[in-house]
């Protein structure tokens, strides 16, 4: 998943996911809201054939949003290896 960074600050970042779909962005949006250390997380999808969705997280205190978000991404892969059919 391609991700390019527009605004990285101490506790904001917006980005873009080249190529996701609204069932992905969704999944994280929801994690990301429902974390403890999460002020504000969601994505504006654009039009549909001309921009890649982006993503704005902001989050409370001295929190790094990069770590942050790089534990709820980890946590969702876990969550998917640990299906078994």
């Amino acid at each position: 998943m391609p991700v390019k960074v527009l605004i990285k600050e101490k506790n904001e970042l917006r980005f873009r996911i080249i190529g996701e779909s609204h069932t992905a962005l969704q999944m994280l949006r929801e994690r990301l809201n429902n974390h403890k250390n999460i002020d504000y997380a969601n994505y504006f999808p654009g039009h549909p054939e001309l921009d890649d969705p982006e993503f704005f997280i902001r989050t409370k205190g001295k929190v790094s949003v990069e770590k942050l978000l790089k534990e709820i991404v980890q946590d969702i892969s876990k969550d998917f290896s640990a299906i078994s059919l």
